[in-house]
């Protein structure tokens, strides 16, 4: 029986280590995933970010939209978003981590998936992805060298190197990015315009 994949993209981390590695941020999704699907059988895609308040950058927010809608419109591929809160006068991303681990685990427990795909680069979802195995099913994680922390890649079957050749061909030719939170090392640039969202402990897409 052919083995089924499940893709679970942190968001605002691919994004972050798009911009840090390679200067753009133009991924074609599903060229992305049936890359790392490779001949097997795709049962989904998901994608996690949280969604711009309207408010706060009304232009952000319209940007942000549009691309969520292009992501909407790709098979198979399903977009979760969470919420921010105010922290001393700084909006910071709630609940993302939570839902992807959720969802990672609930799939699996309920034979969903044979072989989980993790994009991101947060150790933060190692102890998840053990808890997979756990239930045997096989764990693979797409990273950047530079933005990957061990205990990820300790708990890895299989591991896919995201660099510029992985994304030959990949790229839409639209380099106008998406709308970010700024990382946590960016707070504290242009203070004028406004509270930054962002998360608690990793740069996230």
């Amino acid at each position: 029986m052919e083995d089924r994949v499940a893709i679970f993209i942190d968001g605002s981390n691919l994004y972050h280590a798009l911009r840090s590695n390679l200067g753009r941020y133009d991924l074609n999704f599903a060229e992305f995933a049936n890359k790392l699907c490779g001949p097997r059988r795709l049962f989904r895609t998901y994608y996690y970010n949280v969604l711009q308040v309207p408010g706060q950058r009304a232009e952000g927010h319209r940007e942000q939209q549009e691309f969520l809608n292009a992501l909407r419109q790709t098979s198979y591929l399903e977009v979760r978003l969470g919420g921010t809160k105010l922290a001393q006068g700084i909006r910071v991303e709630k609940g993302i981590d939570v839902m992807l681990a959720t969802d990672l685990l609930h799939f699996a427990w309920n034979g969903l998936y044979d072989i989980a795909v993790l994009v991101s680069g947060d150790s933060d979802f190692a102890y998840a992805l053990q808890a997979v195995k756990n239930m045997g099913k096989h764990v693979e994680v797409a990273y950047f060298e530079a933005n990957v922390g061990k205990d990820l890649l300790d708990v890895a079957d299989n591991r896919h190197l995201l660099n510029q050749k992985f994304f030959k061909g990949l790229w839409t030719g639209k380099r106008h990015p998406p709308p970010r939170r700024k990382a946590p090392s960016e707070q504290g640039e242009d203070k004028q315009s406004g509270p930054r969202l962002m998360r608690s402990e990793s740069s996230h897409a």
